[in-house]
């Protein structure tokens, strides 16, 4: 199909899509008075109206939706059926004027697609997902395409085949309510053949309908035009009012009713009705036209009445162009379809994939497949599940089934189905295998009786065929099912010896009982249930993928399969998939609780892993009156956010820091001492609280983020000073030599000044415990504590921090992925002069603001657990530039550096959009060409600045900008040194 046309029809379908939602919403809108669905049998015709009924939110509700079964459920053809309706609406209506009626006969048996008998194959799937997301069948598509149609009628009857998916613009029908009038495409001369063709007179009606000719015959009759293509019968016509008044005289009596609705006479809508209405038919070859049924006295009676009251009207053929034919027909045109021919249609939205959670180049729809299964060249799985370590052959079709850890050949068909009685059937078939023939699998069905010593066909005369055949078992289990179909094709195709006495043991069902047994709301409901897993499933697999959570189709709330599945796989999950079900969810459901959740996984197995090393320290004694420790600030220069949980905990972390002064000393001191009183005191000057603590159990409570005294209580639970549980605190102090004050202070420190305080804090606290207590440490064992007492608090933060002012100097940190994080601290050795130019080119400068309270650690987790793309590329790539960073000043190279600095800037707004803002770009701007690189300290936001001078630039000079820009403003240059020693 040209560009053009594919253009045209996509258009087209949008347009019907439109209409169709107007039809939805708007009371005025022309919709179709009544949808009527013809079917085979009472079994088919429900099954119809419980997939109109799971549709109601759908359909629009000035509709009425019908599904009307073969008279007796015996076939009655479709020119019955069609009366059928007729006579329907004739109880239900006073008159047919002013009706506008969409009849869509689809009562065959599918009996060449055996897996669409039971939902009837108007129901069968078609590879679309809707705009609204659900995946489409035949009927969604006709309502959608046909929703434009009762705007271009003004009354009468349009009849559809069911079977026939039909693309085109509905603006070009022009149809003036007399006669009749048959919708018509141009197909090539080979599809033409083997359908119904039309062909046209100078009038612009139909001469004559040729059914099922040969291209010799259709080329004889000038029925092709020089490019090969003829006029094809779609199945699409429409009947004025009067025509449906002349056709119901046909059936206006019982007598009548019962003369041309019957299994005998078995009237054909396109072989009879058509038949009349083409200019140059005549009755005697009418009488010879090949009818649905067999030649009979009664089929003549009524071609004679049918021509007497059809003869006098006319049919207009309606030539759309351009428009698409597309015939649902056999198993293996469908496989054909899905694994290559969607392609044709991927202008409408089709694809080998829909509602399908399906990673490989497996066609699906409505399926899960899992990581462990292998799927064979060009399958389909439709409404299945695929998982354990299944295997599936090549050029397979699995429908409506649950596959668990078994082996299914190539080229077979196997369908799945519930009976009304409760018990499972499994069908297996070839792809090639026609059921209206006497073969399975390539071997003769009679020969196989014979062999087998069995009776698959109970009824004297019945018809030998697949489709009869008694062939496949009845089982309480799907798996059981399953089991015997893949049993049965071993039987068949001679791979497995036969057992008489169990095969007639158990009960079996031919194609046709399985599907008059099946139960259509096990069908629903199945349908219902892979909708679902697949949703579930495709939420697991884009967790897997990296697909950013906030791109994913919302949900309302979660089913009760869905819950049973998340309950199901929380419960095996690591803590990667863990913590981001939860999140991912949050975000598709809008639940912050779900998303809470994932915070709370975080925070519980990173503090799990933590602290499980640690222990009550029973040897520790107070060894001195009074101590201090007093540590300096720190500056981050790369990798910051590369060491917060739960990045590093998967992808390990990378940092490169510097300790600085600020106003020429330490700000952080933390002080033990001595008291005479059996208690515990905790002292904060800058926060301006005093506790006094005599009983433990208030030093044993942790995790209130409000607790004025958290920071403390976490140092003596992480050193071991106070146990988690137990004890009394007299006992402790006893042991301790007596009782202690803990004053702690960060002096001259502007709140939110991102250089690192609080974490900094703790680990003053720390050091300044196991010196006072008499505890020998490492630097490691420092870092373990200090990280075991941030995850006590439940702070969420990194590691950088407190390493970047436990000691002096300029710091490269490392972490490998892992829930407890081992720190590898590299002291980074400078040349003097490379010490020299930092000195003079590093200039901190202070905002004068604090950052905006926000959940600024949430909102930064919660991108990277959502995988979105700009955090994953920016975490990843702020390490290596932290890498860099160290090479270029090994190196001496301070320029490099610089460079490295602004570009870590670019990446750090990337992962938080919160680090910057006006007044910080602003800042930025007023120094450019100052500066060789910026960077801001910490989260951002606020706090202070970092930047390095260009070359020749003084402090001063950056300091009378800043006055010159900023006035008397709380912005300007700190007073800050880096500590080399």
């Amino acid at each position: 199909m040209t560009n053009l046309n594919s253009l045209f029809l996509s258009q087209a379908y949008k347009d019907c899509w439109d209409d169709y939602n107007r039809s939805l919403k708007l009371r005025s809108f022309p919709r179709w008075d009544y949808v009527i669905l013809t079917a085979s049998n009472e079994q088919q015709a429900e099954g119809f109206r419980k997939q109109i009924a799971d549709r109601q939110n759908f359909l629009p509700r000035g509709t009425k939706f019908i599904a009307i079964p073969d008279r007796d459920g015996r076939r009655v053809g479709s020119g019955g059926a069609t009366l059928e309706v007729l006579r329907y609406l004739h109880e239900q209506e006073e008159s047919f004027d002013s009706l506008r009626v969409l009849v869509i006969h689809s009562g065959g048996d599918s009996k060449r697609v055996p897996q669409y008998s039971a939902l009837g194959k108007l129901f069968s799937p078609v590879p679309h997902e809707l705009p609204n997301g659900r995946s489409s069948t035949l009927f969604d598509e006709f309502m959608i395409c046909m929703s434009s149609v009762p705007s271009r009628i003004r009354e009468g009857m349009v009849l559809l085949s069911g079977d026939v998916l039909l693309l085109f613009n509905p603006l070009q029908i022009d149809y003036n309510n007399v006669g009749a009038a048959a919708i018509s495409f141009k197909e090539n001369v080979e599809t033409g053949k083997n359908h119904g063709v039309y062909l046209n007179g100078p009038d612009g009606n139909v001469k004559c309908c040729l059914q099922k000719k040969s291209v010799e015959v259709l080329r004889e009759a000038g029925a092709v035009n020089e490019s090969g293509c003829v006029d094809i019968d779609t199945g699409a016509l429409i009947f004025s009012t009067d025509i449906m008044k002349s056709l119901y005289s046909l059936i206006e009596t019982d007598a009548d009713y019962d003369r041309n609705v019957n299994e005998r006479t078995r009237l054909s809508l396109y072989a009879d009705f058509l038949y009349p209405l083409a200019s140059d038919s005549t009755l005697e070859d009418f009488y010879r036209e090949k009818p649905e049924g067999e030649f009979c006295p009664e089929l003549t009676a009524a071609r004679t009445r049918v021509w007497e009251v059809l003869r006098p009207y006319r049919m207009k053929l309606l030539r759309l162009a351009p428009a698409k034919f597309i015939h649902f027909g056999t198993t293996r045109e469908i496989l054909e379809l899905m694994n290559g021919g969607v392609d044709e249609y991927h202008y409408l939205g089709w694809s080998r994939k829909v509602g399908s959670s399906i990673r490989s180049d497996v066609s699906g729809y409505n399926s899960v497949l899992s990581s462990r299964a292998s799927v064979g060249k060009d399958c389909y799985l439709e409404v299945s599940y695929v998982h354990g370590n299944s295997r599936i052959g090549s050029h397979s079709v699995l429908s409506y089934i649950d596959v668990q850890d078994q082996v299914i050949p190539d080229n077979v068909v196997l369908h799945g189905l519930k009976q009304r009685n409760g018990k499972f059937i499994v069908r297996i078939f070839g792809v090639n295998d026609n059921p209206k023939e006497n073969r399975l699998f390539g071997r003769d069905l009679d020969e196989l009786e014979d062999t087998l010593g069995v009776r698959l066909w109970e009824e004297n005369g019945q018809a030998h065929t697949l489709w009869s055949a008694a062939l496949y078992q009845e089982a309480d289990t799907i798996r059981e099912a399953t089991d015997a179909a893949l049993e049965l094709y071993e039987i068949v195709t001679g791979g497995k010896d036969f057992d008489r006495s169990l095969w007639t043991a158990a009960s079996h069902k031919s194609l046709c009982a399985g599907f008059n047994e099946a139960d259509p709301d096990a069908i629903i409901a199945w349908n219902k249930r892979m909708a679902d897993l697949v949703t579930m499933d495709g939420i697991a697999k884009a967790i897997r993928d990296q697909v950013p959570a906030g791109s994913i189709r919302k949900l309302q709330s979660l089913t009760k399969i869905q819950k049973e599945w998340l309950r199901k796989r929380l419960r095996k999950a690591d803590f990667g998939e863990k913590m981001r079900l939860h999140y991912y969810l949050g975000v598709i459901l809008e639940d912050e609780n779900e998303v809470q959740e994932c915070f709370r996984i975080i925070q519980s197995e990173v503090l799990e892993a933590t602290i499980k090393s640690l222990a009550y320290n029973e040897q520790a004694r107070i060894v001195t009156d009074h101590h201090t420790v007093r540590l300096p600030l720190r500056v981050n220069w790369g990798g910051g956010w590369s060491d917060t949980p739960p990045y590093c905990n998967e992808k390990g972390g990378t940092v490169l820091n510097a300790a600085i002064l600020l106003n020429g000393e330490k700000p952080v001191e933390v002080t033990l001492e001595r008291i005479p009183e059996q208690k515990v005191v905790f002292d904060s000057r800058d926060m301006d609280v005093h506790g006094e603590f005599d009983t433990i159990e208030p030093l044993q409570a942790t995790g209130d983020p409000y607790d004025p005294f958290a920071l403390q209580k976490a140092c003596l639970l992480a050193c071991g000073i106070i146990p988690r549980e137990g004890h009394t605190l007299g006992e402790i102090l006893e042991r301790l030599g007596s009782g202690f004050v803990m004053h702690s202070e960060v002096r001259n420190v502007p709140k939110g000044s991102g250089l690192g305080t609080s974490s900094i804090l703790s680990a003053a606290c720390v050091k300044a415990v196991f010196e006072f207590m008499g505890i020998a440490y490492t630097e490691e064992d420092l870092y373990a504590h200090v990280l075991a007492m941030e995850q006590i608090m439940s702070t969420g933060g990194g590691w950088q921090d407190q390493v970047g002012g436990i000691t002096p100097g300029l710091k490269y940190i490392t972490s490998m992925p892992g829930l407890q994080q081992q720190l590898q601290v590299a002291h980074i050795e400078l040349s003097p002069q490379t010490k020299k130019e930092l000195d003079e080119r590093f200039v901190l400068i202070y905002t004068g603001q604090r950052r905006l309270a926000r959940n600024l650690l949430r909102d930064v987790v919660g991108r990277y657990v959502g995988n979105e793309p700009d955090s994953l590329f920016a975490l990843e790539e702020i390490q290596k530039t932290a890498a860099l960073m160290r090479f270029e000043l090994e190196r001496g190279n301070v320029d490099g550096f610089a460079k490295l600095l602004d570009y870590h800037w670019e990446l750090s707004k990337k992962i938080d959009a919160g680090s910057s803002n006006t007044l910080i770009e602003q800042i930025f701007s007023s120094i450019e060409e100052l500066v060789d690189g910026k960077l801001v300290c910490g989260a951002g936001g606020g706090g202070f600045l970092q930047v390095i001078l260009k070359k020749g630039v003084t402090r001063q000079m950056v300091e009378e900008r800043l006055k010159e820009v900023f006035m008397d403003s709380l912005v300007g240059v700190a007073d800050c040194n880096l500590v080399w020693e």
